[in-house]
């Protein structure tokens, strides 16, 4: 019998116990793979509206909530735009509206029409909207595909009508599963007269981003700029309250697997004391039986990972259906996900299993074989 096969028999001779140990290892790995995969999904659809267009950076409303939430009125994007290293300010104002129970995130973004190629939009069919015709929108073309619509129908978003003129495309998920139209029309839907959500900005050819955010941060204290997704946390508190979240469910997925694994490998190495005083007679090294205890602990705790990982996939799928989450979570894999799950599987066996392992290890051979 080889050393692998020996390994495969030690454990599939105990395989409740295993099966057992595989699944806690398995529910730790599917927790930290969907909320990975939502909190990835989330940051990227959150921060979007931050990257779209052609801005250099994007200014908010400082510690809010949800950066949806942000609210800025005229005076303080005039002041931004009159910073000497300032080249184009656009002022966006973003609304929330539910279409139906499978659309309940749908957004409206208001700015001038004139502003449309500023903020990265290019009308691919019909025509941009018009500033004084109120009942004019434009359909990003995901949201155009999906609900049916093509330019020339009619579009109702809570009880406003509208006449889809033209259909866009900004390059980004959230900017084409939108819709746009004329600011002051969507401020007097919105009941926000003079307000914008966020101010896209684009600094003079020569300038100094970094020295134009500080002086526009210094000129408004209750405004934030935002340049990567690092510092997506200023204007938004929730993503980082999820990723708080995600990291203490790592580690509480560790704690628990590393506890499961352990007390697996403490009770097969009692009950199998005296195997390893034999294995000791017969030659094996201190290091050869610590090896093979190891080994088994990591063999169970990536079994669990390979089903956590598949379960957390099946998982993530289903959170698409949540109705709380359509419109606002399009799962984007990334291979980290799976990386921390398998590192997390490789830490929980060898916390696990090493204390075990070194009890083995440390059997001598005649105090073994008279174990009962």
């Amino acid at each position: 019998m080889s050393f692998a096969e020996l390994i495969w028999r030690n454990i599939t001779s105990r395989s409740v116990r295993s099966l057992l140990t595989a699944a806690a290892v398995a529910i730790g790995i599917t927790t930290v793979v969907a909320l990975g995969v939502l909190t990835h999904s989330l940051k990227v659809t959150a921060t979007s509206v931050l990257k779209t267009g052609s801005a250099d950076f994007t200014v908010a409303q400082e510690g809010v909530s949800d950066v949806l939430y942000s609210a800025m009125d005229e005076e303080e994007v005039s002041r931004i735009a009159s910073d000497p290293g300032v080249d184009k300010v656009v002022g966006v104002l973003i609304g929330v509206a539910q279409l139906d129970k499978d659309h309940p995130f749908f957004l409206r973004l208001g700015l001038p029409p004139g502003q449309l190629a500023d903020f990265g939009v290019d009308v691919v069919d019909g025509r941009p909207y018009s500033a004084d015709a109120p009942d004019e929108i434009i359909l990003g073309y995901r949201a155009a595909r999906d609900l049916g619509k093509k330019v020339g129908d009619d579009f109702t978003v809570e009880n406003d009508s509208y006449r889809v003129v033209g259909i866009f495309r900004t390059g980004q998920v959230f900017g084409d599963s939108a819709s746009m139209l004329s600011l002051s029309q969507l401020q007097a839907e919105e009941r926000k007269p003079g307000d914008v959500t966020l101010a896209f900005v684009r600094v003079k050819e020569g300038q100094d981003v970094d020295a134009v955010r500080k002086r526009i941060e210094q000129a408004n204290p209750e405004l934030a700029t935002v340049r990567t997704e690092s510092e997506f946390g200023r204007v938004d508190r929730n993503l980082e309250l999820i990723k708080a979240a995600n990291t203490g469910a790592t580690i509480l997925a560790l704690v628990i697997g590393a506890v499961g694994v352990s007390n697996t490998m403490m009770m097969s190495v009692f009950e199998r004391t005296r195997e390893f005083g034999v294995l000791r007679a017969v030659g094996w090294s201190r290091l050869r039986v610590l090896f093979m205890v190891l080994n088994e602990g990591f063999l169970l705790s990536f079994i669990g990972a390979a089903a956590g990982c598949l379960a957390g996939y099946l998982v993530v799928q289903a959170l698409q259906d949540v109705p709380a989450l359509r419109g606002v979570f399009n799962p984007t894999w990334e291979a980290g996900v799976f990386g921390r799950a398998l590192a997390l599987a490789f830490g929980m066996a060898l916390v696990g299993a090493l204390y075990p392992a070194v009890r083995a290890a440390r059997l001598a051979p005649i105090a073994a074989l008279r174990h009962e």
